[in-house]
């Protein structure tokens, strides 16, 4: 039997907050093309990808318009939203699946969330903390840059479905 190793720095602080926080994303982290709720799989927590664009903000979905896409299904407000992402994902699909850029040039696969958010040159992209988004929006090139090298290798250790 190996022995159990306590997880050290902020890898811990993460997989710590994400427990103590009841939010099951942990598995997204590692095993997911779209980060999604851990606990349904649906993805961006069920958040609609097209609001992002059109209001601006973050809105749910409804079950009553869901699609499914490359082994997730996602959920949007109304059929206007469903219809405009089935006729052209690759515009509202968050880059990096909704992973966090930042992280993402760091090598690591860190769930953005839907409440911290940018939309930059018709793209959405996805933060883990106000503080990686607060470094993309001062340096967004180096930033896109770093996950760009990085997101290949990063997307291999993805499962995709």
């Amino acid at each position: 039997m190996m022995p159990c190793r306590r997880p050290n720095g902020a890898a811990g602080l993460l997989l710590l907050c994400l427990v103590f926080c009841g939010m099951n994303v942990a598995k997204a982290a590692i095993t997911e093309l779209f980060v999604s709720d851990g606990q349904s799989g649906i993805a961006l927590y069920g958040f609609d990808p097209v609001a992002f664009f059109i209001g601006r903000e973050p809105q749910r979905g409804s079950a009553a318009f869901e699609l499914q896409y490359q082994g997730a299904v996602f959920r949007f407000a109304n059929e206007g939203n469903r219809a405009a992402f089935q006729a052209h994902p690759d515009v509202y699909l968050p880059r990096y699946g909704g992973y966090d850029p930042v992280a993402i040039g760091r090598g690591s696969p860190t769930p953005g969330l839907p409440g911290l958010f940018v939309v930059r040159e018709k793209q959405l992209f996805l933060f883990s903390n106000e503080k990686s988004r607060a470094i993309f929006l001062s340096s967004p090139k180096e930033a896109l840059a770093a996950a760009e090298f990085s997101w290949p290798q990063v997307r291999r250790g993805l499962v995709q479905h």
